[in-house]
């Protein structure tokens, strides 16, 4: 059926090895996505906030550090040092694994200050004497229509499945005149 309709993404509602993944990319031709590969796809694309798409990126990263595969041969090993006094250096897949590590470690530093800018923020709303109302509810249920129609924030709200992914706060007023964050 892929190669008939000629489709260039297949996604399977089943987790895959990263060698099944890239078998079966090669044999059809096209990208595949497994189910875990999917929702990140999805994530990355609705997370708004500084530390959703950080969020977002940090599982990416290590999502795709469990999924290196060996398929660059020719580039089996790179040596190291200069001239005659280089060794036999790194493999393609250590390399490969070293820079996703490296941008891991660098992602959850910048993680940590949006954490701690966070916690600064929520300190301070708590010395204010609102109360803190939330909206939860099953996804897809309308919390973000219902905060939107009684803030008149601009929230995404659409008929999909996790069109909201970051928490938004609003100062309203209660119909008797009490503020409520």
């Amino acid at each position: 059926i892929v190669k008939e309709r000629k489709a260039e993404l297949v996604i399977v509602d089943h987790p895959l090895t990263p060698v099944q993944q890239r078998n079966l990319e090669k044999e059809l031709n096209a990208k595949v996505l497994d189910r875990t590969g999917l929702i990140l796809e999805i994530f990355g694309e609705r997370a708004r906030t500084k530390e959703g798409t950080l969020q977002v990126e940090l599982a990416h990263l290590n999502y795709q550090k469990g999924r290196l595969v060996r398929s660059w041969t020719h580039l089996e090993r790179q040596r190291g040092g200069a001239g005659f006094l280089g060794g036999p250096g790194e493999t393609q897949i250590e390399s490969d694994r070293r820079i996703l590590q490296d941008k891991i470690t660098k992602l959850k530093h910048e993680l940590e200050t949006v954490r701690r800018t966070r916690d600064l923020h929520r300190a301070k709303r708590k010395k204010v004497p609102f109360p803190v109302v939330a909206i939860v509810g099953y996804t897809n249920a309308g919390k973000s229509t219902l905060f939107n129609r009684l803030t008149g924030a601009g929230v995404l709200a659409e008929d999909m499945l996790f069109a909201t992914l970051d928490p938004t706060l609003r100062r309203v007023r209660l119909p008797h005149g009490t503020p409520i964050i």
